[in-house]
């Protein structure tokens, strides 16, 4: 049965509704009646958040929690609905009429989130609204993979609209009226408090009121941010990023400003190398775990080809945030807190790597052995330019290691095809063996001891991890055994997205004082927490050597130098940024000299002029009117006029 009927046929409710339309309307008093009515009004938001809760995640078990801890805003949620439905009831002229809008308007998004959760691992976030392309990729999925949640699902659709319909036309007949001088007293009670309450809504800004109340918009870990604030106050908090407001000072002669050098006349290096760029899941050094020894280092062969490090803007997830910088040689730290690009901002064409190599006469295509549909991935690659998507579904059958598909068997798919073409290729493959949870006992034996003083249950989480590490270096070493035998120069990048979720090793292990790393810390700290290894080898020059620790976004650089290619983005503009700056992180703005700026974007005043003007061209190519394209990606215009269904 729909939970709207449920709740208006229960026990409570009849007697709810008897009491105030009967014993209610007896009470002369307007003041007694205004009090029974808000009681009622405070007891179906509170019933109401409950019920959001319970939906969006599956479970009551913390639910109680996060309405009477003390530092979660579970009541200031009950306290808002119950001011916002007071209100809505005012403009009805109904008691209890605006629980018939708002009910669905919480229920509906919180078991889309929840379902959501299933497949791609984020809750709901308002963007989503907008993205319905990758909602109707999601449901066959679903269908196929869940058949009975399927048909469930549709049946409690059609019981849901009956139990709206219902309960509307029994509002209408039962719901007793509120005189004109009650809906007036609600209305100017009401919307100054809703008025406060959405101030609140601003996390950028710090808000007095939003401190007292302990509410924390937590937006660079949304799964927390939805745990801790629920899912209605996470959700407000998010509205503001499906809209990215232009950077103070942003106009046409700001954007004519900004210098670039033409490097037209430049065709690159005479024989065109062949590029493959690895991004391996959850690659890290495991040991770095100082207080543990290891019977053999897993990861010989990346050691000894290390240019440097990644210093990734994620911990363990977030994996296409990470990809979005090394493709685009654009920046997280100039979008909004929480956000996902791949999900909320490419919905047209951006220029990227692949449509760099593209206009060099490479083949650019992607690989990653999972679905396409993950990520949004599909259309993303499309709309930077890539020719083609190899997935799971377009693949060969690979070997799985545990769940997933092996690292082994993607190194040798990319080495198939890249044996089939003749003309120089750009591959960007993305791996999945190292993927979390690391549940002991994946493997059927892990050849790497770890000895230390933790518990034996995070020794054997550590050592499946480890295991993973160990089986990505082999791969690693049977692609370069195979380019050190091609004629062609092959470049080979390799770089782990983010350090492993490993839970609570990282605490018994001494590395870090919770199991996610720290967002706010001295650069030390956050380099310990956020590097991962980064190799740069090529098959005739060797090693790119002593690169540094380096965001994501200026790997492009450092490839197009060492491949012996000149462009006014990735090599000019981001070659004038990576002479003064190796790390442009939300967070942290890292210098040469190692002098960090902690939460420099808060001052837009004290901007560096070329930082500024690296959020500047970043925000006309993506939400502007792309002035700056011409200048700075001088081929991706032409590519574009021969994009179809763009």
């Amino acid at each position: 049965m729909p939970l709207i009927p449920l709740i208006m046929k229960s026990v409570p409710a009849r007697k709810a509704a008897l009491l105030s339309a009967g014993f209610g309307s007896s009470i002369q008093s307007p003041g007694a009646r205004a009090a029974i009515g808000i009681v009622f009004s405070f007891s179906l938001a509170f019933l109401s958040v409950v019920a959001v809760e319970w939906i969006a995640r599956g479970t009551l078990i913390d639910v109680g929690e996060f309405l009477t801890s003390t530092v979660r805003p579970g009541m200031t949620t009950v306290a808002m609905l119950t001011i916002v439905m007071l209100t809505l009831d005012a403009v009805f002229g109904r008691r209890y009429q605006s629980a018939l809008v708002l009910i669905p308007l919480f229920l509906i998004p919180a078991f889309v989130s929840n379902q959501k959760q299933h497949f791609l691992s984020d809750p709901f976030y308002p963007s989503d609204v907008l993205f319905t392309r990758q909602i109707m990729e999601l449901l066959p999925v679903m269908v196929r993979d869940r058949p009975w949640t399927a048909t469930a699902l549709l049946v409690g659709i059609v019981l849901f609209t009956a139990g709206i319909v219902f309960a509307w036309r029994y509002a209408w007949q039962n719901f007793p009226k509120l005189s004109r001088q009650a809906r007036l007293r609600h209305l100017c009670l009401g919307l100054p408090v809703i008025a406060a309450f959405a101030s609140l809504m601003d996390y950028s800004q710090y808000s007095y009121i939003r401190d007292r109340l302990q509410v924390v918009p937590m937006m660079w870990d949304q799964k927390e941010n939805y745990r801790s604030n629920g899912f209605i106050l996470a959700f407000l908090f998010n509205i503001p990023m499906a809209d990215v407001a232009a950077p103070a000072g942003l106009n046409a002669d700001a954007l004519d400003a900004i210098p670039s050098r033409n490097y037209g006349y430049l065709t690159g290096p005479e024989e065109k190398p062949d590029i493959i760029m690895l991004m391996s899941e959850s690659f890290w050094d495991p040991t770095r775990f100082k207080n543990l020894s290891f019977s053999a280092d897993p990861m010989p062969n990346v050691r000894a080809a290390q240019s440097g490090y990644v210093f990734s803007p994620e911990f363990g997830g977030m994996t296409a945030n990470v990809e979005f910088e090394a493709l685009t040689g654009f920046s997280n730290a100039f979008l909004p807190y929480g956000s996902i690009p791949y999900q909320q901002y490419v919905r047209s064409d951006v220029p990227s790597l692949a449509t760099f190599f593209r206009g060099e006469g490479y083949i650019a295509r992607a690989l990653h052995p999972f679905s396409g549909w993950f990520w949004n991935r599909n259309q993303v690659y499309k709309d930077f330019g890539f020719e083609e998507f190899r997935t799971e579904e377009t693949m060969p059958p690979m070997e799985k290691r545990g769940i997933f598909a092996s690292d082994d068997s993607l190194m040798k798919e990319i080495m198939r095809e890249g044996d089939g073409l003749d003309k120089p290729f750009f591959f960007f493959a993305v791996t999945l063996q190292g993927h979390g949870p690391y549940e002991p006992y994946r493997y059927a034996r892990n050849t790497i001891g770890i000895r230390g003083n933790i518990p034996e249950a995070d020794r054997a989480t550590l050592a499946t991890y480890t295991q993973g590490v160990k089986e990505a270096d082999d791969s690693l070493k049977t692609l370069m055994d195979w380019a050190s035998k091609r004629e062609r120069e092959t470049i080979i990048v390799l770089w782990g997205d983010h350090l492993p979720p490993l839970g609570n090793v990282y605490m018994s292990a001494g590395y870090m004082a919770d199991q996610v790393a720290t967002r706010r810390a001295p650069l030390d700290v956050m380099k310990r927490e956020h590097e991962t290894p980064l190799v740069i080898w090529s098959n005739k020059k060797g090693v790119k050597e002593d690169v540094g620790t380096i965001s994501p976004s200026l790997i492009s650089y450092s490839l197009l130098k060492f491949a012996g290619f000149e462009h006014p983005f990735y090599t000019g503009f981001l070659g004038r940024v990576q002479k003064k700056y190796d790390i442009i992180d939300r967070y942290q703005l890292a210098a040469r000299n190692n002098k960090a700026t902690p939460d420099w974007v808060r001052d837009r005043k004290k901007l560096d002029p070329l930082v500024r003007d690296y959020g500047y061209l970043q925000h006309d190519i993506m939400f502007g009117k792309a002035r700056t394209l011409e200048r700075f990606f001088p081929k991706h215009g032409l590519l574009a006029e021969g994009y179809q269904g763009h």
